[in-house]
């Protein structure tokens, strides 16, 4: 099992960039995919990026694809989320996930959920 708490979030002006951080703990963090996912007031939670445990492959969503940057530390156990040219439709509370899965592309049925962090984008 892991535990897993997010940090980083905070408002920023459109075009602007926030790095998100999730630590893990309570398990071998390097042996978990690791995925980022939002969601806004009024909306489904969706599938933002993850990175895979046994190649560091990563995949995104169209929305975000060229602005966000998924990447791990398996030396801190932590897995961040870089997001550049900040949209105001980016406004969301951020959730990190985590699965022993080791499928590339997985975009649902994440194992370990974190109690996410905020990100407001002013326009």
């Amino acid at each position: 099992q892991v535990q897993l708490v997010e940090s980083g979030g905070g408002l920023v002006q459109a075009g602007g960039s926030l790095r998100l951080s999730c630590a893990a703990s309570g398990s071998t963090f390097s042996r978990y995919t690791m995925g980022w996912f939002r969601q806004a007031p009024g909306k489904r939670r969706e599938f933002v990026a993850a990175i895979r445990w046994s190649d560091d492959s990563t995949w995104y969503a169209d929305s975000v694809k060229g602005r966000f940057t998924i990447s791990r530390d398996n030396a801190k156990n932590t897995v961040y989320l870089q997001m550049n040219s900040l949209k105001p439709e980016d406004a969301a509370v951020y959730y990190c996930a985590a699965d022993r899965a080791d499928i590339w592309g997985l975009r649902a049925g994440y194992s370990y959920w974190g109690q996410g962090t905020q990100v407001t984008v002013s326009s």
